[in-house]
């Protein structure tokens, strides 16, 4: 299989850095922004993270877990990323600058395994996701996924 290439997104939110930060930080936006998905994370290097929610079956699944590789508040958010049963680790890194009048929100997903069956589906939702948190930001409310 071909090298699978990182994963690059650059969006720019009408709110101050802080404001942002907590957008990917806080559990009640990610609750929001992944369909009621709870966020549960020790945000200190080495600490784990996962986004836990209702599977199709109802009873509760993973759907992403990790670990924290850097947590510098209100500027980097690195993370390693799995999705579900998937026990290939990519990395995702999320960082914030400010603007005159908006935050720099440039997200980078890369390390990827050559056969990691996840790539798709990040490719497809990280857009999907910075859109959400976006129109949260700035009108308090967004749209379903899909």
């Amino acid at each position: 299989m071909a090298h699978q290439a990182p994963l690059k997104y650059v969006f720019y939110i009408a709110a101050a850095p802080e404001k942002v930060w907590d957008g990917f930080v806080s559990r009640e936006s990610n609750r929001i922004i992944f369909s009621g998905a709870e966020f549960q994370a020790d945000f200190k290097p080495g600490g784990s993270l996962a986004w836990v929610g209702a599977g199709p079956d109802g009873k509760p699944m993973t759907y992403v877990r990790g670990k924290v590789l850097r947590f510098e508040p209100p500027k980097v958010f690195q993370y390693t990323f799995a999705m579900g049963q998937n026990d290939k680790a990519s990395r995702a890194t999320i960082e914030l600058l400010p603007e005159t009048e908006a935050t720099k929100v440039t997200v980078t997903h890369d390390e990827w395994a050559e056969d990691d069956p996840t790539y798709a589906a990040c490719a497809d939702g990280w857009p999907r996701i910075l859109s959400r948190l976006k129109t949260l930001l700035e009108t308090g409310k967004t749209f379903k996924p899909h």
